[in-house]
């Protein structure tokens, strides 16, 4: 999918084919140095800068952490659209935590906020989660990304009622516009607003996670990184993937950073032709 939201930029290859993007055996390699150090986690998350459950070795990452290192939590962040898949589905039954996104069940809005490829269908990825659902051991918290004006109509926020209580899930979690996304359209949708939809949707189990608490407070956060990343963009405006060239970190853990400056006011974003640069605010 190219979603209009979406904080790390344009997809260029909008595929539905699954193959080892990331060599899987250098992810074991790799998990195995870090997790025999004992680190204390909450989850060790399936993420990325595109679908994790595209990654056709998925379902082995998921059995060597299981089978080797039990006492950890299994989490997937997914885009839900290859749930239809039943292959898919067996590969990561065995997580605690799937974190699918449905931000719409119409089609011409799933076209408009999410852009997919053209062999997807938004009825096809409701099924693949209601089926999933059904033979799902652990937890579902689905997210719902409100686009003010185009996905929190009375109308569409109806039928997403309707249809969250076929998926079951034991949260619904709304979230909004934290840093600049791929199209200067989309709009950060206000506190009351999103307050309102949780009225709309109860008694389901709804929450806002769209602001979060301060990164700092996170175990992981270093505070070199932030000043590194001020000093960098105090001297030129750079995008994420400038600074991540820069600064030798991946996308996803540069973002944290950025989005607790963005919150604190410190930075901007601009959107420019090579992408979101980044600048000290005046």
């Amino acid at each position: 999918m190219n979603c209009v939201y979406c904080e790390v930029g344009e997809t260029t290859n909008l595929t539905i084919e699954r193959k080892e993007y990331v060599p899987i055996n250098d992810v074991l390699n790799e998990l195995d140095h870090f997790l025999n150090q004992n680190p204390t986690l909450d989850f060790i998350t399936f993420s990325g800068a595109g679908e994790p459950t595209l990654n056709s070795g998925i379902g082995k990452v998921i059995t060597f952490l299981k089978e080797r290192y039990p006492n950890f939590k299994l989490a997937l962040l997914t885009n839900s659209t290859l749930l239809y898949n039943e292959n898919v589905r067996n590969e990561i039954n065995r997580i605690d935590v799937l974190l699918p996104s449905l931000d719409t069940v119409s089609e011409d809005i799933f076209k408009k906020i999410n852009r997919p490829n053209s062999q997807l269908d938004i009825n096809k990825i409701i099924e693949g989660l209601i089926k999933y659902r059904k033979k799902f051991k652990g937890k579902i918290w689905l997210e719902i990304f409100i686009v003010p004006e185009i996905n929190d109509t009375e109308e569409e926020l109806s039928l997403l009622r309707k249809t969250i209580r076929k998926i079951n899930p034991e949260k619904i979690q709304l979230n909004t516009l934290d840093r600049p996304g791929t199209e200067s359209w989309v709009k950060t949708a206000t506190k009351e607003r999103l307050e309102y939809i949780v009225n709309f949707l109860k008694p389901l189990p709804v929450e806002i996670i769209a602001k979060f608490n301060s990164r700092q407070q996170i175990k992981s956060f270093n505070k070199n990184i932030e000043n590194q990343i001020l000093e960098t963009i105090r001297r030129r405006p750079c995008t994420d993937k400038d600074l991540t060239e820069m600064l030798g970190i991946h996308l996803n853990e540069l973002n944290k950073y950025l989005n607790e400056l963005l919150n604190k006011n410190l930075i901007k974003g601009e959107i420019k032709e090579r992408g979101t640069f980044f600048k000290m605010k005046k």
